[in-house]
Parts: C-alpha cells; structure tokens; sequence
C-alpha cells in the first residue's frame, strides 16, 4: 500500500522466518491457496462492489479507496488469495486433512463491509470462508472469534443477526473504526475494552462474556480473525497483551472446538504491525494450534 505503510509485506516475511527459527515450521503442511471465486466472494459482498473495486485497480501506481486503503496492480488477485486461502482451508478441515490451519495472507479483511473497502481491507476474508462453510458444506452452525485491537465492524456488518453464525470480539474502544460498542444484531458478542488494559484483565472479560455464549452455540467450526495488533509492542493500539495472552486465548477457543466441532478451527491473519511481537504473537498461536 507504499512506502512506510505498516500493513507491508515484511510482514509475513517476519512469520516466516519465526516459525523457521522456533523449529515449528516443520510441524506445518504449507498450502498454496487458489484465488476465490466470484460467486464464493459474492456471498459477502454486492456485485456492484465487487465491480467496483475491480474497476479500481490500476495498472500501474496506487488508486486509494478510503485514505487508508490503497490498491497496487497486484493487490486485488492479493486479496483474492487471502480469501481463497480461507476458502481451501476450510475445505481441508471439511475433508479431514486437517482440524487446523492458519491463513497467512495479505491483506488482511475483517474491516471491509458488505459495499466498502476500509481499514487495509479489500474483502473479508474470514467471512467468505464462513459462508464458504456454511454454503458448501452445509454447516448450520460457525463461530468467529475476533481478538484483533480494531473491531471488526466488516464482518459484524456483513454477518449480524444471520443465525448460522456466532461472532465474539474484544476489541480496544474508543479506536478505528470507533464502533462495536452497541451490537448491530443478536448473533453479536462485542466486548469494547479500554486504553491500557492489560492481559490479567482481557482473559476475565473472555471468560466472563465468550465461553459460556460459545458453548451453548455449539459451533460445528471456529474461525478467528486473528489480529495480534492488541500487544503491549504495537504502536496501532493502546492494550496490553503479550505471547502468553495469545496462547491462553487461543487454548480457550480449541477447548470449545474440541468440545464441538471436531476440533476445527480455521485462522486467518488480520493485523499485527511490530514485527517482532507479530512473529512471536504467531508462534505462540500455532504452538497451540499444532498440539495434539
């Protein structure tokens, strides 16, 4: 999205190389992701818009859609891939490949709104996945479970009060998008946290308002946007979480996918801007994701 832009292609480089250094790389089975389709993307978002943004893309330079969200040449068959790779996750979960998998793609998706591009995002990513399972596998019942440090306010738009989904967030309130505090629909667990809250106080709010909801939801899949922009190290937000933070919230989430829905779970990376702490913050993710 230019230069000095955080959401940069160091980025994954970062994962990359962390997860080589900590040896869990090779407990992981990479996947190449093919582009989604027009009619799995249109699940989410309007015609008109998908037209729109595709109308957009430049060949050459950048063409902003909000100030914050910039199109390249490459960038939309970028977020195509972004969302494909939630999409072919899913249907590895769905074939028994495997229970578990982390989406690392740019960029990122969970701001962007039925009809609006915004936040970095293009198309949300981990919304065409649900759908996706929803649609072709016929599941009756998914989660998400967003920890990112902005709210989702895409998806919460795209997915409220669709009964065939569950999400719960927590989110640092007030920041961009400056919205979440009142849910837009029944199907809607958001829980705004102020400035400075650190980890001690985040796992209480999980566990006061996510798991007992998750429970009786009994979710025959779990997606998380995972964003690991809430930690102490990152300049994006103003909370307080560290690695352990992402470990014990990622334990909490696969308890109830072991409990529920064989113990599939699809995560997808939403932000993270420090690369260290966005590198470290994964590692800690997938150790537990890979556990058997």
């Amino acid at each position: 999205m230019g230069p000095h832009h955080p959401e940069c292609p160091e980025r994954l480089a970062a994962i990359a190389d962390r997860l080589i250094a900590s040896g869990l790389d090779a407990y992981l089975e990479h996947h190449v992701a093919p582009a989604a389709t027009r009619e799995q993307i249109a699940r989410v978002h309007g015609t008109r818009y998908i037209d729109d943004v595709e109308a957009a893309s430049p060949e050459s330079g950048l063409a902003y859609l909000d100030p914050d969200t910039a199109l390249n040449p490459h960038t939309l068959d970028a977020a195509r891939h972004a969302a494909g790779a939630v999409v072919k996750a899913v249907d590895l979960a769905m074939a028994g490949t495997c229970k578990t998998a982390f989406c690392a793609v740019r960029p990122p998706g969970h701001h962007a709104e039925r009809g609006r591009a915004m936040g970095f995002c293009i198309y949300n990513s981990i919304a065409i996945g649900a759908r996706h399972a929803c649609a072709a596998h016929g599941l009756e019942r998914v989660a998400i479970v967003d920890f990112d440090v902005h709210h989702g306010n895409g998806t919460e738009d795209i997915i409220a009060n669709d009964d065939r989904v569950l999400m719960v967030s927590i989110f640092q309130h007030p920041l961009y998008p400056y919205s979440g505090a009142v849910p837009l629909g029944t199907n809607m667990v958001n829980v705004p946290v102020p400035p400075y809250t650190r980890g001690p106080q985040v796992r209480a709010l999980i566990e006061e308002n996510w798991l007992a909801p998750l429970d009786a939801f009994r979710p025959e899949m779990i997606f998380i946007s995972a964003g690991f922009d809430a930690h102490r190290e990152d300049e994006l937000g103003q909370l307080g979480l560290v690695e352990a933070d992402y470990t014990w919230i990622t334990e909490q989430v696969k308890a109830v996918a072991v409990k529920h829905a064989r113990g599939r779970i699809v995560s997808c990376l939403e932000g993270g801007y420090n690369l260290s702490a966005l590198a470290r913050s994964v590692a800690a993710h997938l150790r537990v994701l890979t556990a058997a």
